[in-house]
């Protein structure tokens, strides 16, 4: 297994997530060492590269990946992002992540990722529509409804997703094929809500949290000052909610900087403001501020909702929220997670706070497995019962070993996070039906 590095702390991903199930093992006891060694690695690695015809008449490779994590459960489910520094390390990380992440909010799915390495930004509409349906026909059956469902994640959207639902459906024609991806548009099979879906996820699982008294003297959102890294769908729909749901929204920022008002900052205006002008800094009614600083602004809760190792050894003392909830993947290093909770930070962590995207999905797969269309309440209203408890079970384990750990019964001497009891509750879970299973031949 791999060991953490004293001199240095490495920000890959992939290392990062080893090291969270690694720490979460120590709190196991009577696990199998070969099921711990199925369960860290990928079921099934692919690699693709495909030529794709440019607006300007030139030819181009592309190189996509697609992990399945494992799918004991049911199964892989997880995005498939574009992005020029996406890599098969990375994907597999985030499989992983998928992994717990079905687990812990308790749908039958696994976990997979993919990815495709290029700029969207520097792509035609045209161009990247080639590009998804040559990647899904290079996929061939590895993915299917029943096999492997992609959804969106950075860079893809609705549209991505309805080519790959059509290329799919073109390549296994005579089938109900809807339910070979969600988050499609509504007219092709796409489900209410999913757009929201991961903020309003996050969103329930905060009040959930602050009603359980894990936070002193904050039990509800009125009143929080909240800052939000990341202004893009989840963190400017995040925005809106905790901001009607009474928070103050005191900082937000995007990739090329942030702005802030202690006084509170409109999320609509704001997301206006970025639409007109590409980013939310030099909105009139607020101060510039850099990255860095919204990570330290004073606040009750941090929303990271970027990219993964965001907060790290190198800042995470700088970091003034009581509460960080995680809606981007992995914006942790496991450093900083030991750093912030020497200090006293709750951590709620990814796993649980943006389980809303993956929950939501489930719900389109349903529906369109059975041909079913659900209004926005029933939706919302399954979401919100699917995150309480998740979010409950997690505290109660979390509880759970924090006894122990008073009694001298932790693994090697550290307290447990919230990170530990959900991945606790979600490795355990997966080694259950691993062994209900049986291992055949």
């Amino acid at each position: 297994m791999l060991k953490r590095a004293e001199s240095a702390e490495n920000l890959d991903l992939f290392v990062n997530a080893r090291q969270q199930f690694e720490r979460a093992l120590t709190w196991i006891d009577g696990i199998k060492v070969g099921i711990i060694d199925y369960l860290i690695n990928p079921k099934r690695t692919m690699h693709v590269r495909f030529p794709v015809h440019m607006d300007d008449g030139s030819i181009r490779t592309f190189h996509g990946f697609r992990v399945l994590h494992n799918r004991v459960r049911g199964p892989g489910k997880g995005g498939i992002r574009y992005h020029p520094d996406v890599t098969s390390a990375e994907v597999a990380a985030l499989a992983a992540f998928m992994t717990w992440k079905t687990a812990v909010v308790d749908i039958p799915f696994g976990g997979g990722k993919g990815g495709v390495v290029c700029n969207p930004k520097e792509l035609s509409r045209d161009e990247l529509r080639r590009i998804t349906r040559r990647f899904v026909a290079e996929l061939g059956d590895a993915i299917g409804p029943h096999t492997d469902v992609p959804a969106p994640d950075m860079y893809t959207d609705q549209q991505t997703m309805a080519w790959i639902y059509d290329t799919f459906d073109l390549m296994h024609p005579g089938k109900n094929n809807l339910a070979v991806v969600t988050g499609k548009p509504l007219d092709i099979g796409g489900s209410v809500g999913r757009d929201e879906a991961t903020a309003r996820g996050g969103l329930f699982a905060t009040e959930q949290l602050l009603k359980l008294g894990v936070i002193p003297d904050m039990q509800e959102l009125a009143g929080a000052r909240v800052a939000i890294q990341g202004y893009g769908n989840a963190g400017s729909t995040a925005a809106r909610l905790f901001h009607a749901e009474g928070a103050r929204i005191v900082a937000v920022s995007d990739s090329r900087g942030g702005i802030s008002n202690d006084d509170g900052l409109d999320p609509e205006q704001i997301l206006a403001h970025k639409n007109e002008s590409g980013s939310v800094v030099g909105f009139s009614e607020a101060t510039n501020i850099s990255n860095d600083e919204l990570l330290a602004y004073d606040c009750d809760i941090l929303i990271p909702a970027a990219l993964e190792c965001q907060i790290r050894a190198d800042n995470a003392n700088d970091v003034r929220a009581k509460l960080i909830v995680e809606l981007a993947n992995g914006p942790l290093t496991t450093m900083a997670d030991d750093i912030l909770q020497e200090r006293g930070v709750v951590v709620l962590p990814d796993i649980v706070a943006n389980a809303g995207g993956v929950v939501v999905s489930y719900f389109e797969w349903v529906q369109n497995l059975e041909n079913q269309r659900w209004d926005l309440d029933k939706v919302d209203n399954r979401l919100k019962k699917k995150m309480n408890h998740a979010v409950d079970n997690t505290v109660e384990r979390w509880n759970a070993l924090k006894e122990r750990s008073e009694e001298g019964a932790d693994g090697g001497g550290s307290h447990p996070t919230l990170r530990d009891a959900a991945l606790v509750m979600a490795i355990e879970r997966i080694a259950t039906v691993v062994l209900q299973r049986d291992i055949w031949p």
